[in-house]
């Protein structure tokens, strides 16, 4: 390849990515939330879904969320970052405030509301 096809690829590379980041950046799951304790959890992509990371407080650094979906509702697994466990979970976004739920057996269930 020549130097300028290679500049070429790089480019066009470069642009396909530039391209899809508007669509991530668009989701109203992204960025940062406030949970019902006052500790901030972000959403950020990661591979084909949405990660929720703690980035406060005494589990700051642990993931404890991943989501697929369009808002406003996001379907994954939630985990408890005291237990470890990992249970089937939603989200919904609603302006300025997001419900997360996790269910055992899609029965026993547990809402947390979030803010902005």
């Amino acid at each position: 390849m020549t130097p300028a096809w290679s500049t070429i690829a790089a480019l066009s590379v470069l642009l396909s990515f530039g391209a899809a980041a508007p669509a991530a950046a668009d989701e109203a799951l992204l960025g940062g939330w406030k949970t019902e304790n006052g500790t901030v959890v972000v959403f950020a992509p990661c591979a084909d879904a949405f990660c929720a990371t703690v980035k406060t407080g005494s589990f700051a650094g642990q993931q404890i969320g991943r989501m697929q979906g369009s808002a406003p509702r996001y379907t994954g697994t939630v985990t408890d970052p005291r237990s470890g466990k990992t249970y089937e979970g939603s989200a919904t976004v609603n302006g300025t405030k997001l419900a997360l739920q996790g269910c055992v057996a899609k029965v026993f269930c547990r809402t947390q509301n979030w803010t902005r």
